[in-house]
């Protein structure tokens, strides 16, 4: 039943969204994924996690066809095309954007177009609100048919008569070359809204081309060359993850596609991870979006000034929900039978001490870029490196969010590090007060006692945790945040034996060879083949670094989107999807790879490479202060 065709191969789909929610739409034009109003809401469909009783909305042919996909050229709008014996038609999918254009947010339009012979098609609707769980009522009013659900309702606006039988709405239309028919899914608060179908296309395509062409530097720069489209592509998936209330970004907009198919390693990811923070924020700003940067900063400093730093959260809702109580919907079989299906996420109550340093990261990073802290967010900041001299010795989750048992994890301990690293620099730059004697002994402690034991002489390599000769893939990040320089025989032994023990095939990167506390395997992650691409670029191996990136970038799928991780023996993805944290990996490994080969940078220097001491082969690292 693992391979059972009732569910596609995750990499297949592609996504669309109006920065409050999205849709997963299949080749067949089905759509097999949408949780309203927003992101972390309940889902209306959720065909991927249970073909029977999960619920979808296809339109596409009655006869066997052929399908080709592709975004309209630096949007989020979709076009699949079908290709039948007798004709071609396209399904044009998408959602305005909210508070971008003058058209309902709330609407998914469908635009179905012949443009050669005859098409057959068929249209299924199957709404299943509340993942499930609330029983529908349906019925035909004068525009379609309308279905209710527990707080949720859905008015189908269709140009063909449709017919109810056994909660499925259904209908069949013919087209002829040159014919066009509008079908809209109007979600609660849009169901009599006014609506101009072609306007809002028209405006939206407007919106996203308009957007992804001002964040994109058009001179040579970084991001230009063979992964330019790919760059385009990761920085419209961040923007579409985007909370257009908040700012929040989510980690995926799916909940419990597996990491190991059948496995248990099945999460909730439309959420905001702070572990994020640092790197997002550097994929921000480089990529030109500082209005995007900006608002998450802000969306993230308010949850400081809203908690003491013992209360931060590793993750938060796109609202800042801090209650992300973690459920198991026992009635889905979830994808692939791959169970249990889960809702909110156990990890917001774990203790992970990295997320200090990465929410300095950030700040460090606005501040190269010019961001001034007011004495209120330095208030918050300073408490924060306060509270990690408290707490810097002691054991923790971690970031890969362990549930086997805290331990003491060299990357936890590092980022406290950087926490203290951070805070020195950004007080002493801005002239703030700050007990900076006392911060850098601190510093110099925590790294002593990571030099002590987190280096495994026998291994030759920084370990996971202290006591163990596992490997992890943070080790790659030690000189990218300035602990060591990348000349370090420490860290290029850490270079090479992770080489040696967590990489496939040369290009896929797995997260560690530890124990975590779960059963089955997972895939590698992309993200932290990116991590190595860019450790490489920076050590002066620029052709090697360069060949596994674009390698790399061959199993991004044919829309350029790509999930968590990917099976390196088939070139599945696996694990939820699209990834935010993998198209910034791939954004950030475009800048310091681009960086590498000499060609401009949009901003500031990135991350690592800083205060321009040298290193390997001309390359450069930030150094402490």
């Amino acid at each position: 039943m693992r391979n059972d065709t009732r569910y596609l191969p995750i990499e297949d789909y592609g996504v669309v969204g109006n920065l409050e929610t999205c849709a997963l739409v299949a080749p067949s034009g089905s759509i097999d994924w949408f949780p309203f109003p927003h992101l972390e809401s309940p889902s209306i469909l959720a065909a991927i996690l249970d073909a029977d009783r999960g619920g979808r909305f296809r339109i596409g042919p009655t006869d066997s066809f052929e399908t080709d996909r592709r975004y309209v050229d630096r949007t989020n709008v979709l076009e699949t095309t079908f290709h039948t014996a007798d004709g071609t038609a396209t399904v044009t999918d998408f959602m305005p954007p909210a508070g971008q254009v003058d058209h309902p947010k709330k609407v998914l339009y469908r635009k179905v177009e012949c443009t050669a012979g005859t098409v057959d098609l068929e249209v299924d609707l199957d709404p299943q609100f509340d993942y499930g769980r609330a029983e529908a009522s349906i019925e035909s009013v004068e525009k379609g048919v309308l279905a209710e659900g527990g707080e949720e309702r859905t008015l189908l606006e269709s140009p063909v008569a449709l017919t109810i039988e056994d909660g499925h709405i259904s209908g069949n239309l013919s087209l002829e070359v040159d014919d066009t028919a509008w079908f809209l899914l109007r979600c609660t608060g849009a169901e009599n809204a006014n609506t101009d179908p072609n306007a809002a296309l028209e405006e939206t395509i407007e919106y996203w081309t308009d957007w992804a062409h001002d964040c994109i530097p058009e001179d040579d720069c970084a991001f230009e060359g063979s992964w330019h489209d790919a760059v385009v592509r990761s920085q419209l998936v961040l923007k579409l993850l985007t909370h257009a209330e908040t700012g929040a970004i989510a980690a995926a907009p799916t909940t419990s596609l597996p990491e190991d198919i059948g496995g248990v390693r099945n999460w909730d990811y439309r959420f905001n991870w702070l572990r994020d923070a640092g790197f997002t924020v550097q994929a921000l700003m480089n990529l030109g979006t500082a209005g995007e940067a900006n608002t998450y900063f802000d969306w993230f400093m308010d949850l400081c000034r809203a908690d003491d730093p013992e209360a931060i959260q590793p993750l938060y809702g796109l609202h800042g929900e801090a209650d992300l109580e973690e459920r198991e919907l026992d009635y889905f079989e979830g994808y692939r039978e791959s169970s249990p299906v889960r809702i909110g996420n156990g990890a917001a109550d774990q203790r992970q001490h990295d997320i200090y340093g990465e929410l300095l990261l950030a700040v460090d990073e606005m501040r190269q870029h010019g961001r001034e802290l007011t004495d209120d967010e330095w208030t918050r900041i300073r408490d924060v490196v306060d509270y990690v001299r408290e707490i810097w010795d002691q054991p923790d989750a971690g970031i890969w969010e362990v549930r086997g048992g805290d331990d003491h994890f060299v990357y936890s301990k590092v980022l406290c590090w950087v926490a203290l690293d951070r805070g020195i620099a950004i007080a002493t730059d801005g002239d703030h007060d700050a007990p900076l004697e006392t911060w850098r002994e601190t510093r110099e402690t925590i790294k002593e006692n990571v030099l002590e034991n987190g280096f495994d002489d026998d291994v030759g390599a920084f370990v996971q945790s202290y006591g163990t000769d596992a490997l992890d893939a943070t080790g790659l990040l030690l000189p990218v945040v300035g602990f060591l320089p990348f000349d370090d025989e420490r860290v290029q032994g850490t270079i090479t034996a992770i080489q040696n023990r967590l990489v496939e095939d040369d290009v896929f990167v797995q997260r560690y060879d530890g124990e975590d506390g779960l059963p089955g395997d997972e895939g590698a992650f992309v993200l932290c083949s990116c991590w190595l691409v860019n450790a490489l670029a920076l050590s002066g191996r620029v052709e090697d670094a360069r060949s596994r990136f674009e390698a790399l970038l061959e199993y991004l799928n044919p829309l350029g989107l790509v999930a968590e991780e990917i099976d390196a023996e088939t070139g599945a993805h696996l694990g939820n999807f699209p990834q935010a944290f993998s198209h910034i990996g791939i954004v950030n490994s475009a800048l310091y790879l681009g960086y590498a080969e000499g060609h401009e940078t949009p901003g500031p220097a990135p991350m690592g490479i800083r205060l321009g001491e040298p290193t390997v082969n001309g390359a450069h690292s930030q150094q402490s202060q």
